[in-house]
């Protein structure tokens, strides 16, 4: 893939992101809710824009950014707890609850570790695969421990308002499932995606070996 095509892939995803913000932000019945599910997509998205040229991602990072942009903007939307194909999926395995989130927390998992193994790797921080899998799945549960402490304190400070942000659904064991569905995205990378992750950062230049 040319930088330029390259380019123009990434400036596509950023515009079908940006007309999905808008068109949400305007449907959405709670704009504190969506709001606060968004951020990280108003955060993160322009950061990639910005150093896309000085520090290019692979293109299977770009794709499962931009699909867990996607979960975000419709969980903040809808309020994860009442996401309409989460209802189907509830249906058709008969669960007690709306298993919307649990699809969000599982790509906290997996795109924050693919983050994490592209940086280590390219910056040649960590030595062996074993020990790079470890970091990498380690990486992603802090970063889902650091959420959960997020929607803590955002209930904290809002009290029975923060109900549709936090989506516990009346579940004591919530807190701990997110965590679990984000160690699961983790090691999802580790084990499925990290030989495809490995020979697109050679490909593209962006790594030159990999050692045991």
């Amino acid at each position: 893939m040319t930088p330029t095509l390259n380019s123009l892939i990434m400036k596509t995803g950023v515009l079908i992101l940006l007309l999905i913000l808008i068109y949400t932000g305007v449907m959405t019945k709670d704009s504190a809710t969506w709001l606060m599910e968004v951020t990280p997509v108003i955060i993160i998205v322009p950061l990639l824009l910005l150093t896309q040229r000085r520090y290019p991602l692979t293109p299977l990072l770009y794709i499962l950014i931009f699909f867990h942009a996607i979960i975000l903007i419709v969980g903040g939307m809808y309020t994860y707890a009442k996401v309409p194909i989460g209802f189907d999926v509830q249906a058709w395995l008969g669960l007690s609850r709306n298993p919307y989130d649990k699809l969000g927390h599982f790509f906290q998992g997996l795109v924050p570790a693919l983050a994490a193994r592209e940086i280590l790797l390219r910056g040649q921080i960590i030595r062996g695969k074993k020990m790079l899998a470890f970091i990498v799945c380690c990486i992603a549960l802090a970063i889902s421990a650091t959420y959960e402490l997020i929607e803590w304190w955002a209930a904290l400070a809002m009290g029975q308002g923060a109900d549709d942000f936090l989506g516990t659904q009346g579940d004591p064991w919530d807190t701990q499932s997110d965590m679990f569905c984000a160690l699961l995205g983790a090691i999802t990378t580790v084990l499925v995606l990290a030989r495809w992750h490995t020979r697109q950062l050679l490909h593209h230049r962006l790594l030159t070996a990999i050692k045991d």
